[in-house]
């Protein structure tokens, strides 16, 4: 059983507080789904949890099962098991999805000589045309295709927490489909946490999420089961407001 703990998250870019006192919790097996409206923060925690460069840490811990995740670098975290679908995944030329596959699984130590018939066998999962296996990793790409590669990644890669930010974003319905009910099996047969950041319902239709969280202004204001979800669909962050200071 794996556990990413947030506690008392402070953080922002240059200065500027963006997160100001996150708590939240995903544990193995459970999908923990992070709603709000534009500019609450949802992309700048996935990406302090991740590690991305330009974000300062005031206050606060994220730790994967008692590991101090801010103490260590980016690929350190990827090792210790969490890995970060992107909302705007990132183009690599010159290296092949099966070579980016290939060196990440070294990294962490598991063999690597059959990672072609794995990335071909999760190809077919999640829709991805094998044409694009030897392609530059996401060059060229439709935004459905990347996130298509993003899930196949996560797949081959089996960390124990996924962040996924806004991977319903640029998705038509069948790849919606494709995407989150190959996540969802995952986190059913092998006990992934995921952590979900999204706008829609539409996502968490599909990737029925344990946990839904309402994120403004740097705060988690509310949380609740999947039916927060739906109502906040119906009615917007109206009442969702940020809680007075002390």
């Amino acid at each position: 059983m794996s556990k990413l703990v947030v506690r008392g998250l402070r953080a922002g870019v240059e200065g500027k507080e963006i997160l100001r006192g996150v708590d939240l919790e995903v544990s193995s097996g459970q999908v923990h789904a992070v709603m709000g409206p534009n500019g609450s923060g949802k992309s700048t925690l996935a990406h302090v949890i991740m590690g991305g460069p330009g974000y300062e840490v005031y206050d606060g811990s994220v730790t994967l099962d008692g590991v101090d995740l801010l103490a260590l670098p980016t690929w350190e975290r990827a090792r210790a098991g969490l890995f970060l679908a992107m909302q705007y995944p990132t183009e690599v030329p010159g290296v092949s999805l099966v070579d980016a596959m290939a060196a990440a699984m070294a990294a962490k130590g598991r063999p690597t000589a059959d990672v072609a018939g794995l990335v071909a066998a999760e190809a077919a999962r999640v829709g991805v045309s094998t044409a694009l296996l030897a392609r530059p990793l996401n060059v060229d790409l439709s935004g459905g295709e990347k996130k298509r590669n993003e899930t196949l990644q996560l797949a081959v890669l089996a960390p124990k927490v996924a962040v996924l930010d806004e991977i319903d974003s640029g998705l038509d319905v069948d790849a919606l489909k494709d995407v989150s009910r190959r996540v969802e099996m995952i986190t059913n047969e092998v006990g992934l946490g995921v952590l979900v950041i999204t706008h829609y319902s539409r996502l968490l239709r599909e990737l029925r999420p344990d946990v839904v969280s309402v994120l403004r202004n740097g705060r988690i204001v509310a949380s609740g089961g999947p039916e927060l979800a739906e109502e906040l669909e119906s009615t917007g962050y109206a009442g969702y407001e940020d809680p007075p200071a002390g």
